[in-house]
């Protein structure tokens, strides 16, 4: 009898407990969804009425995982950052510190980039739907673009701090440059199909970091690549 009892106790933890599991799969697998059309639609083209049919579920099971559309969008950013941040970030920073992890996350932005041409970049599309819309969704967004920012400006430091590149150089300066490389590679291959794009991003790159590199002591980090001095040439 004392074990039957035992065992009763028990039974409605595991139920529980499976309850939570296929709870958390069913909501990862409608944050996975949502990630897609919100990467073809934009933030704004979401809905949960447009999420429900993709998944073939009431609006109300959808409501009841996210609550409101805001938290469905803020949710959305929020997902991918974390890709974005396992994909780019977390790789490259596992390069020496200095010029080659600079470089490690540059590229891996611009192959980030590259895989988006027929989606779309969520911090890209987002900032030119919220620009002059404050609110929590774009206060999200603002906050997940500043956090990549600050990793960049923080490698651009490391490779002064390692003597790679002038002490004269204004990492914010040199972050805006790079990223104005992204977004003109996003306009150029994704609106434009402008052919050679990646190379030119590349190209930029590479002389973004010359300019930039100390005179003495940095030639072996700033060696350009092979399809940078590809492009330059052209």
């Amino acid at each position: 009898m004392p074990a039957f009892a035992e065992s009763s106790t028990a039974d409605p933890a595991r139920h529980s407990t499976r309850a939570l599991q296929k709870g958390q799969q069913t909501r990862a697998a409608i944050l996975d969804a949502a990630l897609s059309l919100a990467s073809h639609m934009g933030l704004e083209g979401l809905s949960i009425g447009a999420l429900a049919e993709v998944m073939q579920m009431s609006k109300s099971g959808v409501f009841a995982h996210f609550g409101s559309r805001e938290e469905l969008q803020i949710s959305v950013i929020r997902e991918y950052h974390a890709r974005f941040e396992e994909e780019v970030f977390v790789p490259a920073i596992r390069e020496p510190r200095g010029v080659p992890r600079l470089r490690a996350l540059f590229e891996r932005w611009i192959r980030r980039v590259s895989v988006e041409l027929d989606s779309g970049c969520i911090y890209i599309s987002g900032a030119v739907e919220f620009d002059d819309r404050p609110g929590p969704v774009r206060d999200a967004l603002v906050s997940m673009v500043r956090a990549w920012h600050a990793a960049l400006e923080r490698a651009i430091r490391m490779a002064m701090a390692e003597g790679q590149l002038r002490p004269d150089a204004e990492p914010t300066q040199m972050l805006f440059e790079l990223h104005g490389l992204i977004l003109a590679l996003h306009h150029d291959a994704r609106f434009l199909r402008t052919p050679g794009a990646l190379d030119r991003a590349r190209a930029g790159f590479e002389r973004t970091l010359s300019y930039y590199a100390q005179a003495s002591g940095a030639q072996s980090a700033t060696v350009r690549a092979p399809a940078a001095r590809k492009s330059a040439r052209r």
